[in-house]
């Protein structure tokens, strides 16, 4: 469900863990490939991943293979490459790579120490025989997942240019209690963390450009108000705009220092510039229809929302230096929920489409559109993965909300997770340090 259209109605009701970097040892021969993987038809890179070895030089125990199964998780998230099934390999001292079809092979180690652990990986290129990278982290044996999750984005990496995005998170909104909340959970669907309680509806999480702290619109109160809690152990929570009538969906600045959002407190649902303690600086819009759903430039310098000026709700550009407003969005009677992408080249939004949702980008300089979904369900609220290579966003289909990913181009639409209950507004965070 977008916000555009229970904004209508309400507009008549009020008029992961830390561990240390043990050494990084790129081999000065190897070159780095990096892969365009956000173009079409690039076909998917073979990677087969063995057990890690202990530190005697056993292959065949539980925790190596259990290490090798959240690298190949990790990859796959990514969405270019495809896992060689273990079994093809499994028992062999010396695989044929080349003839298995492989293209890199990664090599995994780790030792354990009571409760220290190290963990090793390097990445073989099956062509020419040359490691591309060598990587090892150490920690307790508790963050063994994180210290493997590090591995694939530094891999990531060596593919792509930037890190991977493995060790991010989604955020969400759930009914499995009846009552829909906010959630958090990492991008494979574990570590899944209930972060309101208020027994009432919750919509419309954000996070922080630092990924520190997560805002969200409450009813719990009677009115639609918007908090911001902080995600560390200590799970405070305050409220960051309490005012009559529409406290909704802020959009945080990349310098952490404001967020713009909308408020009705004059009368019409217009935007405002705020600082992080809720004080309002300057307000963007002037009854100039219903204006909602902002998000940031990476530069800061502007944002793009929506708005129903022209009559029916569009995707708007505003300069913040210059207040100057650009429409962005011409085809499609209903464009909402845009979201600038990290790389800030392009704006992802919904579109309705013959009766359904859909996911459409645009060029943030304009001109034509291209429909990132395809197939039978609806499909809302996208959001970009921090490197701008993957779009998360919750499809319903046979009455069944989920959460899905896709590659920016549109291609390998799959779920992402599958939790009990019904998922919805996916937020995804930044990178986690």
């Amino acid at each position: 469900m977008n916000l555009f259209r229970p904004l209508l109605r309400c507009c008549a009701l009020f008029s992961l863990l830390m561990v240390n970097v043990f050494f990084s040892v790129p081999t000065a021969s190897a070159e780095r490939i990096y892969l365009d993987i956000a173009s079409s038809g690039v076909r998917k890179l073979v990677i087969a991943i063995p057990s890690f070895v202990d530190g005697r030089g056993d292959q065949n125990t539980a925790t190596g293979r259990d290490l090798a199964r959240i690298m190949e998780e990790g990859l796959w998230l990514h969405g270019f490459v495809r896992i060689l099934d273990p079994h093809r390999y499994e028992g062999q001292r010396q695989p044929d790579w080349r003839a298995l079809g492989a293209d890199y092979v990664v090599t995994g180690n780790y030792m354990l120490s009571g409760e220290r652990m190290s963990v090793a990986g390097s990445l073989l290129d099956v062509m020419s025989g040359d490691k591309l990278a060598a990587k090892s982290y150490k920690g307790s044996s508790s963050q063994r997942e994180d210290m493997v999750l590090r591995l694939v984005d530094a891999m990531v990496e060596e593919f792509t240019g930037e890190p991977g995005v493995a060790r991010s998170a989604i955020a969400f909104v759930s009914d499995k209690t009846g009552r829909k909340e906010i959630y958090l959970a990492d991008v494979f669907g574990r570590h899944v963390r209930q972060i309101t309680r208020h027994h009432h509806l919750c919509v419309s999480p954000r996070f922080t450009a630092d990924g520190t702290r997560l805002a969200y619109t409450s009813y719990h109160r009677g009115n639609q108000d918007l908090y911001l809690m902080d995600l560390d152990q200590n799970k405070k929570t305050r409220t960051l705009s309490r005012r009559r009538g529409m406290n909704l969906a802020p959009a945080f600045s990349p310098d952490n220092r404001t967020a713009v959002v909308t408020l009705s407190k004059d009368g019409n649902p217009d935007l405002y510039l705020i600082d992080m303690e809720g004080n309002v600086i300057s307000r963007l819009t002037k009854r100039a229809g219903i204006n909602v759903s902002p998000s940031f430039s990476p530069d800061g310098r502007a944002i793009c929302f929506v708005s129903d000026r022209s009559g029916r709700p569009q995707v708007y550009i505003m300069n913040l230096q210059t207040m100057q407003v650009q429409r962005l969005t011409f085809e499609g009677k209903e464009n909402v929920e845009p979201s600038w992408s990290p790389q800030g080249d392009k704006i992802v939004y919904t579109r309705l489409v013959q009766g359904r949702y859909h996911i459409y980008t645009v060029p943030v300089s304009g001109g034509q559109s291209t429909r990132i979904t395809s197939g039978a369900g609806s499909y809302e609220s996208p959001s970009w993965s921090p490197d701008g290579r993957l779009l998360a966003f919750s499809r319903e289909l046979n009455g069944k909300m989920e959460i899905y990913v896709a590659q920016a181009n549109g291609e390998g639409i799959r779920p992402l997770f599958s939790l009990e209950g019904n998922q919805s507004y996916p937020r995804w965070s930044p990178r986690l340090h």
